[in-house]
């Protein structure tokens, strides 16, 4: 006998908040897993601690005994793609705080961790923890694989994604809140509300005698490990200085239209949801580099390399690119694929 749907819950609208771009797939961001060994429903473990009025530990079915249910949700990651109408079994995480006695006083702010070598994780106002958090096991009926954050993650439709903590293992009450490992490292917005415009970062990250002796530096490697967060960089010109290795420069959320960067080394850096329409890149290297969200727009892209870089939501159509090679390039959208498997069919993986 077949078994009997689980009830719906379904808070998809099928609006498209600022600046995101529609997908029938579903890229993986961020880490494609936890780097901490197998992880799956027979060892799962969920810590629930702090301000709880009885903290506990629950298994795999001690969730599904909860009472499973399907989330019907559109989902919003902060690199730039959007995906509607997704589904998830799971429970409310009011449900879960409510196997742990509920929140004790002084409560505001729920804090995930994951299983990751980095401990990764995110927090939530209690209010919109307990009115939008899932905890979720399947996704479209199948159980999560661990690029997607299986064996369970959080999800919390009304947030960007980065909000929706991968490989959960501990969740936090807590009376102040904590700076999550993206808000902390990359410079997300806290709030993470899609809706009230394109605010994903927070504001730029240099003053102006900062960025004039970045302008005019002729190497960078006091750079590397001080990312520039929505900075407006189009009077760079690291060519004519000389400056051809970027490696590893973390230039996030900037605005990089019309900048010259031919045959410059930029493996490993991260542009992502940098603005590059425009930008000359004749021969540059970004293989391995994280271009998530990036816009490169009538760009010029020829003989440049971005085999394995980061690519969801990467806009390139309209980018020339002939001899990009782009082997290895992951999450690429279906318009940005079909665009290089148009203009530059040698350079990636076979269809």
């Amino acid at each position: 006998m077949a078994s009997e749907p689980l009830p719906l819950v379904d808070v998809a609208t099928g609006a498209v908040p600022p600046g995101q771009r529609l997908t029938r797939r579903f890229p993986v961001t961020g880490e494609d897993g936890p780097g901490v060994g197998d992880l799956d429903r027979s060892t799962f473990r969920l810590d629930l601690v702090g301000l709880l009025r009885a903290p506990t530990a629950l298994r795999f079915d001690d969730l599904v005994a909860l009472g499973p249910r399907t989330l019907r949700a559109d989902i919003h990651c902060v690199t730039g793609w959007s995906r509607l109408a997704c589904t998830f079994t799971g429970v409310p995480l009011r449900e879960v705080l409510a196997a742990a006695g509920g929140t004790g006083p002084g409560a505001r702010f729920v804090r995930f961790e994951a299983t990751s070598a980095r401990a990764h994780d995110t927090s939530l106002p209690l209010d919109v923890a307990v009115d939008d958090a899932w905890v979720v096991w399947d996704a479209g009926g199948e159980p999560l694989d661990v690029a997607h954050g299986g064996p369970v993650r959080i999800v919390t439709p009304s947030r960007y994604f980065s909000k929706s903590c991968k490989w959960v293992r501990l969740v936090e009450v807590l009376a102040e809140d904590r700076l999550g490992y993206w808000e902390r490292t990359s410079g997300y917005h806290n709030d993470a509300d899609p809706w009230p415009g394109d605010r994903r970062f927070v504001s730029g990250s240099v003053r102006p005698e900062q960025l004039a002796r970045f302008l005019a530096a002729t190497e960078h490697d006091k750079y590397r490990d001080r990312p520039l967060i929505g900075v407006d960089l189009r009077a760079w010109t690291p060519v004519a200085l000389g400056c051809v290795d970027l490696r590893s420069l973390a230039l996030k959320g900037c605005d990089l239209r019309g900048v010259d960067l031919t045959g410059v080394d930029l493996r490993g850096a991260n542009l992502s949801l940098s603005d590059l329409r425009g930008a000359r890149l004749v021969g540059a290297d970004l293989s391995g580099a994280d271009v998530e969200g990036a816009d490169f727009e009538g760009a010029d892209l020829t003989d440049a390399n971005l085999s394995g870089a980061a690519c969801a939501a990467t806009n390139v159509v309209g980018a020339t690119v002939t001899g990009l090679r782009w082997a290895g390039a992951a999450g690429l959208l279906e318009d940005s694929e079909a665009w290089l498997r148009a203009n530059a069919p040698e350079g990636g993986d076979r269809p």
